[in-house]
């Protein structure tokens, strides 16, 4: 089984859910860097995206996960780092989806929305799926390249 390494973090709405959350991948022979926070202090959810989006990256773990009140604001945030495309995870379906289709490096739970045994079922379908390609791979690559563009209108 080869390591799996799994960068995470959250703002002060997801601190409960990402201590269950780390404690759960640990339990499954996850290697989990937390990026924190470490308590329910006050802190801005973008923030805590960068971090953990550059440490994905520099680490060249499997992928991240990220948590804020509702997942929304850290999504948006993350999507705005380049190489990055993280999904705000929502039920089983969307998680597989995710995966299989989006090739997703980040997924993202509300932790005031999401119980943490919906999050563990999803966490686990996003860790078993696989990106299939093909097709999906073109759509991807068009994602990736949005990125890429410098037009003032798509500020």
């Amino acid at each position: 089984m080869a390591l799996i390494m799994i960068i995470i973090g959250s703002d002060h709405g997801g601190f409960k859910l990402k201590g269950e959350l780390k404690n759960f991948l640990e339990e499954k022979g996850k290697t989990v860097i937390d990026c924190g926070v470490f308590n329910e202090e006050s802190v801005d959810y973008p923030d805590i995206a960068q971090l953990v989006c550059n440490r994905l990256f520099e680490k060249k773990a499997s992928f991240a996960v990220l948590i804020c009140g509702t997942g929304i604001g850290i999504s948006i945030a993350a999507n705005k780092i380049k190489g990055i495309r993280a999904a705000l995870i929502c039920n089983e379906f969307s998680a597989k989806m995710a995966s299989e289709h989006n090739n997703a490096n980040v997924v993202c739970f509300g932790g005031r929305t999401t119980n943490f045994d919906s999050a563990a079922k999803m966490l686990d379908v996003f860790m078993t799926s696989k990106f299939q390609g093909g097709r999906h791979q073109a759509r991807v690559d068009k994602i990736m390249s949005i990125g890429e563009c410098n037009n003032e209108k798509t500020r």
